[in-house]
């Protein structure tokens, strides 16, 4: 193929992952492998076609093997600096909250439902122990 043809190839490739298809960065690594390959014949390394497919091939799983794992998880991760589980956390509560009792507060940024489960009545103003969560209800014990 000329240098010309594996430029367009590897602009097809990345323009179909960054406006058409969410491909988790396999397209986009074989688009470089193909503009590196167009770009070493631009530049005047020619060789039969067997090999510049090969070059194409080794290129790409390359990029595949190095940099695709870790390219992914920046961009997409997203999460991992956040603990699994709240339970241990520590509430506030803004209303007195009786032993067996429910009501609605916001914690980090959502709404929840706040369940007493312990023996004690918990005061407004004061600060609670999450020990279990079950969806978005929080079961909560005096500290």
């Amino acid at each position: 193929m000329t240098w010309w043809s594996w430029m367009i190839l590897g602009a097809v490739l990345l323009g179909a992952e960054l406006f058409a298809v969410d491909a988790q960065f396999y397209l986009v690594f074989l688009g470089v492998s193909a503009a590196i390959v167009g770009l070493a014949g631009l530049f005047g390394l020619v060789a039969p076609e067997w090999v510049q497919w090969l070059a194409f091939a080794v290129l790409s799983l390359v990029f595949f093997l190095t940099f695709r794992r870790t390219l992914y998880l920046k961009i997409r991760g997203g999460g991992e600096e956040y603990p699994e589980s709240i339970s241990g956390d520590s509430v506030s509560i803004t209303e007195d909250l009786a032993a067996g009792a429910e009501a609605r507060m916001e914690y980090r940024g959502t709404k929840w439902t706040i369940r007493n489960v312990g023996n004690e009545t918990i005061s407004g103003g004061t600060r609670a122990k999450v020990v279990k969560v079950d969806g978005l209800t929080l079961h909560v014990i005096a500290e």
